[in-house]
């Protein structure tokens, strides 16, 4: 009798932040840590948080233009407007050039 070989399936790489499972290229990695990847959707969500961050830091006109953008689309999403057909399809797209 011999003994079976066993196979190695690797698992997809997952995202550090939401714990998904994803394709590498789909994974922005850290620099010096790259055992560390985060999807694009947690990435471009940390970078809104970073920005978040510096205007508390450094109150301007531009800061406070910035928080009543974030409000605002607080209030949509608390609302659920984004994912109304249409309308959540337009807001979606305006978001993506938003701060």
């Amino acid at each position: 009798m011999t003994a079976a070989e066993e196979t190695f399936q690797p698992t997809a790489p997952a995202c550090w932040c939401c714990g998904g499972e994803f394709d590498e290229r789909d994974l922005v990695r850290l620099g010096t840590h790259p055992e560390v990847g985060v999807c694009l959707g947690c990435a471009r969500y940390l970078q809104r948080r970073a920005a978040e961050r510096e205007d508390e830091l450094r109150i301007s006109p531009a800061a406070r233009l910035r928080v009543g953008v974030r409000g605002a689309r607080e209030w949509v999403i608390s609302r659920g407007w984004h994912r109304l057909p249409v309308v959540g399809t337009v807001l979606q797209r305006i978001d993506r050039h938003l701060p």
